[in-house]
């Protein structure tokens, strides 16, 4: 059941790429990253360690937050398997569209609607999806920003 839930979500979002384009699925993304932080904001969560590990184990994947310096965060995400909940098995040609139009609009919009006092950009190292491994890594830059 869970298995063609996954498929069907996933065609899903294959065929919201196709008639929307890729603003299509970012601006959903970027809408549910917002809600997210509502929530976490309602439930007083304020750490940004917190934030993320919570955020990636309700996909199911266990992650380390590690600071590289005062704006750089790594940040690997790991899966039971080489699946990737969000755009399935290794698919390379897919893979940037799904960063670029799901993963990190939603990141971002989570992040930034939660710590408004800072803006974020990443840098993928690694993908499910180009490497068809069981983890994601990413370096997430954090900037202050001024008013």
């Amino acid at each position: 059941m869970v298995k063609d839930t996954l498929k069907f979500f996933h065609a899903y979002i294959n065929e919201m790429i196709e008639v929307g384009g890729e603003n299509l699925p970012r601006a959903v993304s970027t809408k549910l990253g917002a809600k997210l932080a509502g929530i976490y904001k309602r439930k007083g969560i304020k750490d940004l360690d917190l934030a993320l590990k919570t955020a990636y184990n309700a996909l199911g994947a266990t992650t380390k937050v590690n600071y590289i310096d005062a704006s750089t965060i790594s940040v690997k995400i790991k899966h039971s398997n080489k699946f990737c909940p969000i755009g399935g098995k290794k698919n390379p040609n897919q893979a940037e569209t799904i960063h670029n139009s799901i993963c990190f609009p939603y990141t971002k919009s989570f992040l930034t609607n939660l710590f408004p006092e800072y803006s974020f950009d990443a840098e993928i190292n690694k993908c499910i999806l180009t490497n068809s491994n069981s983890h994601c890594e990413y370096l997430l830059k954090v900037k202050t920003k001024e008013y």
